[in-house]
């Protein structure tokens, strides 16, 4: 070919790309936004700009706001010149009408012809939060407290991740996103009066303030408000270590209460644009304690800081309702602080029913009458980890009972997995990012935050089309959605009927022990979990007690409840296996969504058959015949055959059940232990369980032979004691535990009768009166050698007693052991209810005694730190 024809066809071919880029040109639809437009309208106009790009020309404009559409509520329209306008009530309901017309255009791969659709959000406030804390402790360090630094937190300061997770949010239309961290101030400001507080290197914290106020930007141009989180009572390690103090404190000081106001004043001056979302409680005791440092140091400081930022009005703050009383400190702050918002857990720190009751239902309808906003807190969901969840009928449902049962305004979500942000726990070459292996879980909730009132069979529709995105084809899609919700059935009822505890010391996919379902008051079980997070029904005790005496029953029962979970899971599996065939995009992803959804079913089975067996062990107490037993011994049998299955399918998919592995954690069985994470993965405590059901079989041997379950003490040697001296001058004294001895030095009343293993320890009394009324002065004590404190608690709700620590209200309360009981029911004291015992740890020095709360208890001995104890129901009562 000759040079110049070359040159003719080059030439030609240049001429015909450009006249194809001027026709593409000309008929792409624009968007026009209006001058002067806020970062919010632009990102909106952006979005919407690359969804129609290649679409027939049209003209859409974003219009001037309409503030009678209300907050962040929408108009789309279509005009006589064919061109189609959005109006917004504010910015934030131009950048959602901006979405909503993407997303139409996207699905449709055109524009309508002719639209006219207006929409606004339900909830005021929707959106998730990020844990700036650890799956466990920092050394030196206690829960919660984690500075902001690149290597705890890598996530950080990439901000990749939160130009992809930011974008995520806006596209569900979620407007809130909250970080967590017990005291965030000494890694975000310096004060000038306290220059030793900040806890970060000066790169590092320079960084952070770099970081904050970019996601801040990056968040507001979404129409998403960050909120920064801190526990009260928290302050710096530097700041403690210099005034001798703790980082957590019960009570505040003068100091202390500077120090906060001026921290918190410093953020807001630095941070305008950021909201604070406070918690009163956990550290900080006492309704006067925590309203006075919430009046006069908390919201003191946020006006100091509006004042320095030159802020007109008040910045919203969130007061969260968790271990305090809101209808003590919310009157009081609404007269210092008007724009406010109260939250508190929807249920609990899992997920348990759409039918919040009783008290913790009062609570919320208490804060939602406030004259303030009021926020569902979707927590934790101890339940449901590490499972994919979503259930999307049964979010639904939950997101109308928080605005209809509970009067809430808004929904703040947690992730599924917290305490390990931004990694799923799945085995995987390349590590899984929670909001894409969830994307359904934050969707849903979303979804139903800006409107839960949808039709049902719409909505099916709506996520088969999802599913069919995600999977590739509408048959894989109809059977996954199915599956999702099925399996979504299981976790919340299996919990709510049979578990311990709704908060963080569960982990329910790990099981739970025949002893903890036929004896749950060893285990401090915690009654809102049946009495407020779940619908009327029996327990097991109850259920096996009214079947025996033939009374009628009330509500769910335990059979039923099984026979559900596992026709719900058996519907799951079948619908998992039946999508297989059809699933042609995202392979990897459904063979783990798949792997799942049998890991639900495996557990399911292992809770029935064990539930079973419990039920039989129950009815064993009334009928006293073997056979009873037997048949516990077969469904005990079972439940471990199936928690092989959930091992085996789980040993090389998960690297652990649980996000938090501390020494919180307590059942099935603890998991931390010497700061290090223990009993986290189903295969290390199929052990534990092959030992359980040896052992039962063994006694239900010796029953079969003559024997009984009544606990045999003649084997029980008195444990060894070890040496205390009191110091200071206090009011108490030594005495020995054996019956007749006097237990408080104002009080005449003796030990009637008490558990050998006790007998002859050296124990500590001191006045009932001024323990009953907290006015006693702390034990000072000195011991050389690590020792255990035995303390004794009364079973009596009366005020007058001392309460155990609630792991649920305080996730400090177990720093030195001594929730758990240890022995049951281990002594009579002349008119006293029973005692069980619990240990406290101390190392070797001097040490204060000083527990928390007022009410009278007794100290039954101390023991070296290595002795062991059998745990144990001694089965002495209250004194006579």
């Amino acid at each position: 070919m000759s040079g110049s024809r070359r040159a003719w066809r080059y030439v030609l071919a240049l001429v015909l790309v450009a006249l194809a880029a001027g026709a593409r040109e000309a008929r792409a639809a624009t968007v026009q936004a209006p001058d002067g437009a806020s970062p919010r309208v632009r990102y909106g106009a952006q979005r919407l700009t690359d969804a129609v790009a290649a679409l027939p020309s049209r003209i859409i404009r974003l219009a001037i706001n309409d503030p009678a559409l209300g907050r962040e509520a929408f108009r789309i329209a279509s005009q006589p010149d064919g061109s189609i306008t959005i109006t917004g009530g504010d910015d934030s309901g131009v950048l959602y009408g901006c979405l909503e017309l993407a997303n139409r255009a996207r699905s449709a791969k055109q524009l309508p012809h002719e639209i006219h659709f207006t929409d606004k959000p339900v909830m005021v406030l929707r959106g998730p939060c990020i844990g700036m804390q650890k799956t466990s402790l920092l050394p030196g360090r206690k829960v919660y407290e984690y500075p902001y630094t690149p290597e705890s937190f890598p996530f950080f300061y990439d901000k990749q991740h939160w130009a992809e997770y930011l974008d995520f949010l806006a596209e569900n239309r979620m407007n809130t996103l909250y970080l967590w961290n017990g005291h965030p101030f000494a890694s975000l400001v310096r004060l000038e009066d306290y220059p030793y507080a900040v806890e970060v290197p000066d790169e590092v914290f320079e960084k952070n303030v770099e970081m904050l106020r970019y996601i801040t930007a990056e968040a507001d141009k979404r129409g998403i408000w960050l909120v920064q989180m801190f526990y009260s009572l928290f302050v710096s390690k530097p700041f403690a270590e210099k005034h001798g103090i703790e980082t957590q404190l019960h009570k505040s000081t003068p100091l202390v209460d500077d120090y906060m106001r001026k921290s918190i004043a410093a953020f807001v001056k630095e941070y305008p644009n950021v909201g604070l979302l406070i918690c009163l409680g956990e550290a900080l005791q006492g309704a006067e304690e925590q309203t006075r440092h919430l009046t006069e140091s908390l919201l003191p400081g946020v006006k100091d800081g509006m004042k320095a930022a030159g802020l007109t009005e008040e910045p919203p703050v969130v007061i969260r309702a968790h271990a305090s009383d809101p209808k003590v400190f919310m009157p009081e702050a609404l007269k210092h602080y008007r724009n406010l918002y109260t939250m508190a857990k929807y249920n609990g720190e899992s997920l348990t029913t759409w039918e919040p009751r009783g008290v913790r239902q009062d609570v919320h309808l208490t804060m939602s009458r406030l004259g303030s906003s009021h926020v569902a807190n979707v927590h934790i969901l101890a339940n449901l980890e590490p499972f994919r969840y979503g259930a999307t009928r049964f979010i639904q449902k939950c997101v109308a009972a928080s605005r209809d049962r509970l009067g809430a305004k808004g929904i703040h979500l947690y992730p599924l997995f917290y305490w390990d942000w931004p990694i799923s726990p799945d085995k995987t070459q390349e590590p899984l990012k929670q909001w894409e292996r969830d994307w359904i879980w934050f969707e849903a909730w979303a979804r139903y935050s800006w409107n839960p009132d949808r039709n049902p069979e719409a909505e099916r529709a709506y996520w088969v089309d999802r599913l069919a995105e995600m999977y590739g084809t509408t048959g894989a899609a109809e059977k996954i959605f199915e599956a999702y919700n099925d399996a979504g059935e299981c976790a919340p009822r299996i919990l709510r009927r049979f578990g311990i505890t709704e908060g963080n010391r569960q982990t329910m996919s790990l099981g739970m022990t025949l002893d903890q379902l036929v004896d749950p008051e060893r285990y401090r079980p915690f009654p809102e979990l049946w009495e407020s997070q779940s619908p009327p029904g029996e327990r097991l005790q109850e259920y096996v007690e009214r079947e025996w005496n033939k009374q009628p029953h009330e509500g769910e029962t335990p059979p039923q409840i099984v026979a559900e979970v596992l026709e719900f899971s058996r519907q799951a599996v079948d619908a998992i296996d039946a999508a297989a065939p059809h699933v042609t995009k995202n392979r990897d992803e459904f063979a783990r969504l798949r792997n799942d959804v049998h890991c639900i079913r495996a557990m399911t089975q292992n809770y029935a058959a064990k539930v079973n067996a419990a039920l039989h062990v129950l009815r064993y107490h009334y009928s006293k015949d073997p056979a009873d037993l037997e048949k516990a011994e077969s469904y005990l049998d079972e439940s471990l055959q199936h928690y092989r299955t959930l091992a085996s399918l789980t040993r090389d998919t998960y690297k652990f059940a649980n996000s938090m592995q501390t020494s919180q954690r307590k059942i099935p069985f603890v998991g931390g232990v010497d700061g290090k994470p223990a009993n986290y993965h189903w295969t290390q405590l199929v052990p534990a369980y092959e030992k359980e059901l040896a052992d039962f079989s063994a006694k239900v041997a010796q029953i079969k032979q003559g024997g009984s379950l009544m606990p045999d003490e003649s084997a029980l040697k008195p444990l060894p004691r070890a040496t205390i001296t009191l110091i200071g001058t206090g009011d108490a004294e030594l005495y020995e535990l054996k019956p007749g001895e006097r237990v408080w030095t104002d009080r005449k009343y003796m030990i009637e009768s008490i558990a050998p293993e006790l007998v002859g320890l050296t124990g500590v009394r001191f006045s009932h009166e001024a323990a009953k009324n907290r006015q006693h002065t702390p034990i000072e004590f000195e011991v050389s050698e690590p020792v255990r404190i035995l303390i004794g608690y009364f079973k009596d709700p009366r005020a007058m007693w001392l309460k155990v620590p609630d792991l649920e209200t305080d996730a400090r309360a177990d720093e030195r052991g001594g929730v758990e009981p240890l022995i049951l029911n281990a002594v009579s004291i002349t008119e006293s209810p029973a005692v069980d015992v619990h240990a406290l740890s101390f190392p070797a020095g001097k040490h204060t005694l000083d527990v928390k709360g007022k009410g009278s208890f007794v100290v039954l001995g101390v023991i070296p730190k290595g002795a062991k104890i059998e745990k144990r129901d001694a089965q002495r009562k209250g004194g006579s």
